[in-house]
């Protein structure tokens, strides 16, 4: 029977390096996804991935418990985010020029079927869309849609305002809207509700 995640942040915590293995191994596909999506490029994502992991490691004694331990990593993998903004960081290519083996899953059809190439192109244009986008405010777009944090705790996350938050999501739908030719009614918008924030 698996250990429950308590019992293996207790034990790494006392310095078992193979319980908190076990833990990166629960969550290393997440973390990964997250990069992914942040950096577009399966090299910056690995090498965020692994900082993250690093740096989780080290702090792993201070982990309260006051949060899941997903939520604990996943800030940290913010926090990696972020500081490599701050630095030169190796500008990120265009998934179009990558292999299908650094596509995600659901997007890379079994078959080179009339709707895998849809997808394809789907895809490109959306990253075409995201690729307009500063690296913060694909984080936002992917913290709110991906990872469905609300405005409050991605302005928490990043440190921003919530407002500064709301405009890259909206600024990101507004670019996907303009790469895929989707047009929107006045009246169509989704209003705001108190669940959001």
């Amino acid at each position: 029977m698996a250990d429950s995640e308590p019992e293996l942040i207790q034990r790494a915590q006392a310095g078992e390096t193979e319980a908190f293995a076990e833990l990166a191994r629960r969550y290393e596909r997440r973390i990964y996804s997250l990069a992914l999506h942040y950096a577009h490029d399966s090299q910056d994502a690995e090498d965020l991935s692994q900082e993250a992991w690093l740096r989780a490691f080290r702090a792993i004694g201070s982990f309260k418990g006051e949060s899941s331990f997903y939520t604990w990593i996943r800030r940290i993998t913010i926090n990696c985010f972020l500081n490599r903004e701050r630095t030169p960081f190796a500008r990120w290519r265009k998934m179009l020029s990558q292999s299908d083996e650094d596509l995600p899953p659901a997007i890379i059809g079994t078959d080179n079927t009339e709707q895998s190439l849809h997808e394809r192109r789907l895809l490109e244009q959306v990253i075409g869309a995201l690729a307009q986008l500063t690296p913060r405010q694909r984080l936002i777009f992917v913290l709110k849609h991906q990872e469905g944090m609300t405005y409050v705790e991605i302005a928490q996350a990043v440190g921003c305002s919530t407002g500064t938050a709301k405009k890259a999501v909206a600024r990101a739908l507004g670019k996907l809207r303009e790469q895929l030719h989707v047009t929107v009614e006045a009246n169509d918008g989704v209003p705001c509700t108190a669940a959001e924030y």
